[in-house]
């Protein structure tokens, strides 16, 4: 699995999802996700987000233990130590 290529495609994850990118980039994702299991993961529970925040007045939360773990399973460390910096700098 090419992790960089994840990396840089996460950043475009929210753009793709709302349909909201070029053709070109779009069917670079597609390609993507036709081989990577967990981009696809990450693109389904995207859109499950998505829809259960338009249907619901609560936008659901996921466990911090569920987000280190999708982190992990994605090579993320990088966003679990950021989220540690960001807990420990608040008053």
């Amino acid at each position: 699995m090419d992790h960089q290529k994840c990396r840089h495609l996460l950043g475009s994850l929210s753009d793709y999802v709302d349909g909201e990118l070029a053709e070109e980039v779009c069917a670079e994702i597609d390609r993507h996700l036709e081989e990577c299991e967990n981009c696809r993961i990450v693109i389904d529970s995207l859109r499950k987000t998505i829809y259960l925040y338009k249907v619901t007045s609560e936008p659901p939360t996921v466990p911090e233990e569920v987000r280190q773990r999708l982190y992990l399973s994605l090579d993320l460390e990088e966003f679990i130590e950021r989220k540690a910096s960001n807990e420990a700098s608040k008053p």
